[in-house]
């Protein structure tokens, strides 16, 4: 069922594109704001969901949210009021406005408000998510932690070099995490064996197995060793 209305389901295939990302839903039909977090969630997005302007506005400029799904007709504040005050505040989350009217004048409005987008009810839950996925590609994720080329989604369990997605298994993408939460600082085998493995008295080489699998798929020289302590990660760019 392509088409999203407070009565229609949402699609099932729906791409998983959302990378961990988080969205807030501003929509007072329960059903409807319902029925989308649930289809942003299969798409792979953290999802937020208030039903007036007021809370709406208040879970806004609270942050952390890489896109604002915002009704115009809402209890309390208009989504009109809620874009005005946000970008007057200085925020500048990406914001989709939703809504059942379809004049001219209401998308200029909107846009003048400084809106990034405007979808029309009933739409289409694949062109929803296709415009979502378009917006937060081109900003970066207020959860992703970064070093050099490597990108890492501490929330969604996914790593990138460049563009590239790593295929890392469990104990890898927690190794590489407990390291680029402290970049530069040379970590003992024990302290990740506490900390990702916790089992205080592991063995030392269940580190250094599970290092040679992500040494080979970071590349040569992100993860030093430091002789006689551990390992240390470093900026791939230098």
């Amino acid at each position: 069922m392509g088409t999203m209305t407070s009565a229609s389901t949402a699609e099932d295939d729906a791409p998983a594109s959302g990378m961990g990302r988080r969205v807030l839903i501003v929509e007072d039909e329960v059903r409807l704001a319902r029925l989308l977090g649930e289809a942003l969630r299969r798409a792979g997005y953290g999802v937020d969901i208030e039903h007036d302007g007021v809370s709406g506005l208040r879970l806004a400029k609270a942050g952390g949210h890489d896109v604002v799904i915002l009704d115009i007709m809402l209890p309390g504040l208009s989504g009109y009021r809620v874009l005005q005050e946000l970008r007057a505040d200085g925020h500048d989350v990406p914001v989709v406005m939703l809504t059942a009217k379809d004049g001219e004048y209401d998308e200029l409005d909107a846009l003048e408000l400084g809106a990034d987008d405007y979808v029309t009810k009933p739409f289409s839950t694949r062109v929803l998510l296709a415009r979502l996925s378009n917006l937060v590609r081109r900003r970066p994720s207020s959860h992703l932690q970064t070093l050099g080329k490597l990108r890492l989604d501490p929330e969604g369990h996914r790593a990138w070099m460049d563009d590239d997605e790593l295929t890392l298994s469990a104990r890898e993408f927690g190794v590489l995490a407990y390291l680029m939460s402290s970049p530069g600082r040379a970590v003992p085998k024990q302290e990740l064996l506490d900390e990702v493995w916790n089992e205080p008295y592991g063995q030392a080489n269940l580190v250094e197995v599970c290092m040679v699998g992500l040494r080979r798929k970071l590349g040569a020289g992100v993860v030093e060793t430091v002789r006689n302590v551990g390992y240390r990660i470093t900026s791939d760019d230098r």
